[in-house]
């Protein structure tokens, strides 16, 4: 059987998928070659090449402080995002889950409202507690956004789950969380990293939230970003543009790896 002859209608649709690729890339890709420019000016053709606002943002004492809540508040909310949603994926796939569906809506609603909508309610709940102008607060409000991916993605790897293999280790007298850290985890692994990944890129890159419940001194580098482009629009700002497409490209690249791997063990033979 011929698999693999491409038909007027793959060319097709491979033709136009390739277009809407490039429109979709085009505006950010013209970014990169923007924060080499040795002039402070956004035009094309460049005069010459520099690192120097490179050399600007790294230099910078508000970057520098940026990037360093950034980076906590992703890894915190990525930690807690991936625990919360490995638990709520194990606990839905359940058979005798009661309420599945109800609970899976509230579970994955942060992705389905409005972020505008969800930063509101969020502002108006931490005016009531105190936790305005607060890291902690960033971290539990990135923590609620990244859950639902880590649970979608665990659950889908948890779709192809055998649970004869718990209840196995359960006869052999395994505790359920050695049975949990000895039989589950390895198999659902590529997800659960997967689910993280997704749950730090959307820490990492949120800026609606933390404009609504950060200060002056819980700047996060997409707040610094748009500050800088209400205030004073600079080059430096096209180098962390930069800089954040490489780590997020590098991460989805991760991620889809991890996938394409998890796909081949839960389907052998689709390779052949």
């Amino acid at each position: 059987m011929s698999v693999g002859k491409a038909t007027p209608a793959r060319w097709t649709l491979r033709i136009f998928a390739g277009v809407v690729l490039v429109f979709l890339m085009a505006p950010i890709l013209a970014i990169i070659p923007l924060s080499f420019n040795s002039e402070p000016f956004f035009t094309y053709p460049m005069p010459g090449f520099s690192l120097r606002w490179y050399e600007a943002v790294f230099a910078s004492v508000d970057w520098q402080l940026s990037a360093r809540n950034s980076f906590i508040v992703a890894a915190l909310a990525t930690v807690l995002a991936t625990a919360l949603g490995t638990l709520a994926a194990i606990g839905l796939n359940r058979p005798d889950c009661p309420w599945r569906m109800a609970l899976s809506a509230i579970i994955i609603s942060p992705i389905v409202i409005p972020l505008v909508v969800a930063a509101v309610g969020i502002f108006y709940f931490y005016a009531d507690i105190g936790l305005l102008n607060t890291l902690t607060g960033l971290v539990l409000s990135h923590t609620a956004l990244g859950a639902p991916f880590v649970m979608i993605t665990v659950a889908a790897t948890l779709a192809g789950f055998d649970h004869r293999l718990m209840r196995a280790a359960a006869s052999l007298g395994a505790p359920p969380v050695t049975a949990f850290r000895r039989v589950m985890l390895p198999i659902i692994m590529p997800g659960v990293v997967s689910g993280a990944i997704f749950a730090f890129v959307t820490s990492f890159d949120d800026v609606v939230v933390a404009l609504f419940i950060t200060g002056a001194e819980q700047k996060t580098l997409p707040r610094q970003m748009w500050s800088g482009l209400r205030e004073q629009i600079s080059p430096a700002i096209t180098a962390v543009a930069t800089l954040l497409i490489i780590v997020a490209a590098a991460l989805m690249l991760t991620a889809n790896a991890l996938q394409a791997r998890q796909q081949r063990i839960n389907n052998p033979n689709s390779a052949h």
